[in-house]
């Protein structure tokens, strides 16, 4: 969005093409931002209000590319649209298609991480943009079967006649100078640490679920609540997927020690008398006001404990972790009432479709490989450049602030096709 907005601000036309149907990506699941603590969608709405409606910024949502072809100032670029089964300029998001769907709270909310139900007929978050909800293909029974009892609730709830399942996929042809890319990432998958336990108890959440407890837009409002209890006990595990060669990520994500502080301080702040520890294995608070943050924490009354735990299991109704103190020079067992894992960044699923797409080379831990390691934003590909975490795991701040980069580098190509 901040590339988007830079190079639409200096006057030149934005194809904005996003996978999903609205903007945002991960930060709009996010409560607080670190170091500072801000409202998270405080900082990103605005935003999202400014690229809705900038006059030189097409929003292309549901969308992939397909191919590029061409070079630097002449990229010619194929889009495939995805139907959202609503006509976005019919839409007011009046939520009488959600109320009345057939599938009303029986679809697993993606956005709540699960930790919630939706409708097959949805928006993913109140903030959304575009303001129009879609329809999910893989749940609607209209899509899937063809057919929803006699007449689809959605069709006969709708006073402005804007579901449409005639709507079929199609293509769009761009013609552009420069090409930004800002996929994102995706979290790792704790499935693939058998040993805490994720997925066998409800105690073992992900670090972004615990995100979506956090928020007031979230399944509990706000309140910390899992398994209709408010828990007192909190064990932190860092690095969950992150230096780690077992499951082929041996880099640092460089979010994950800051977040779970931030996560540390949101449990002091809201649960009274709550007891915190965080497992770690070192602290990497490298950024501006970071180790201040990092410090404030600790006062706060969280323990941290040096050493990763070995293994998360049940004991007589409470979850136990089990590890050693390498500061201490021995082994522990800790009762729990929910266990955090502080989950990686993963490469974004499908970066090797799009690398090949682009023409683009990838890194050797998925991620796509800069012309110059002191380069962030210049890809290999002249015209192409790159914004966040595509290129490799960073922070909030630093996506932004390559971004703009990016936007800088793209203009300095474009201007010179256009003048």
């Amino acid at each position: 969005m901040q590339a988007s907005l830079d190079v639409a601000d200096a006057g030149y036309q934005v194809y904005l093409v996003e996978r999903t149907p609205w903007i945002g990506g991960h930060m709009s699941q996010f409560d607080k931002t670190f170091p500072t603590n801000d409202c998270a969608m405080c900082t990103i709405s605005p935003k999202l209000t400014e690229v809705g409606q900038h006059p030189a910024i097409e929003l292309i949502t549901n969308a992939e590319v397909k191919e590029v072809r061409g070079e630097e100032g002449a990229f010619h670029v194929r889009v495939s649209q995805k139907p959202r089964y609503i006509d976005e300029g019919k839409c007011t998001a009046c939520d009488q298609c959600a109320e009345a769907c057939r599938l009303k709270d029986k679809v697993f909310d993606d956005f709540n991480m699960g930790l919630g139900s939706r409708s097959a007929c949805y928006l993913a978050y109140p903030q959304a943009i575009p303001v129009t909800y879609a329809i999910d293909p893989e749940h609607c029974l209209m899509v899937t079967r063809g057919q929803c009892g006699t007449m689809p609730k959605c069709i006969e709830a709708c006073d402005r006649q804007a579901i449409d399942f005639q709507q079929h996929e199609s293509s769009l042809e761009l013609e552009v100078g420069a090409i930004i890319v800002a996929v994102g990432y995706d979290i790792f998958d704790p499935t693939l640490k058998p040993e805490y336990g994720y997925g066998t108890y409800k105690g073992v959440i992900s670090s972004l679920e615990m995100e979506r407890l956090f928020s007031p837009s979230g399944p509990t409002e706000g309140e910390i609540i899992i398994d209709g209890k408010v828990p007192q006990r909190f064990v932190f595990i860092q690095c969950v997927g992150s230096r780690d060669q077992t499951v082929g990520n041996p880099y640092c994500s460089r979010v994950c020690c800051m977040y779970t502080a931030k996560h540390a301080y949101g449990i002091v702040d809201r649960v009274p008398g709550a007891q915190v520890t965080v497992c770690f294995t070192d602290v990497r608070a490298f950024g501006k006001g970071h180790e201040a943050f990092y410090e404030r924490v600790q006062r706060s009354g969280v323990l941290y404990r040096r050493g990763l735990p070995s293994e998360v299991f049940a004991r007589n109704g409470d979850l136990v972790v089990r590890g050693e103190d390498t500061l201490l020079g021995r082994p522990y067992e800790e009762a729990a009432d929910v266990v955090v894992l502080a989950c990686g960044l993963r490469p974004r699923r499908g970066m090797q479709e799009i690398a090949a797409v682009l023409d683009l080379a990838v890194d050797e831990n998925g991620f796509l490989l800069e012309e110059d390691p002191h380069d962030p934003v210049v890809s290999g590909r002249p015209g192409v450049f790159f914004a966040g975490c595509c290129e490799s795991p960073k922070d909030i701040t630093d996506s932004v602030s390559q971004a703009s980069g990016a936007a800088a580098k793209a203009l300095a190509v474009i201007s010179k096709v256009h003048g």
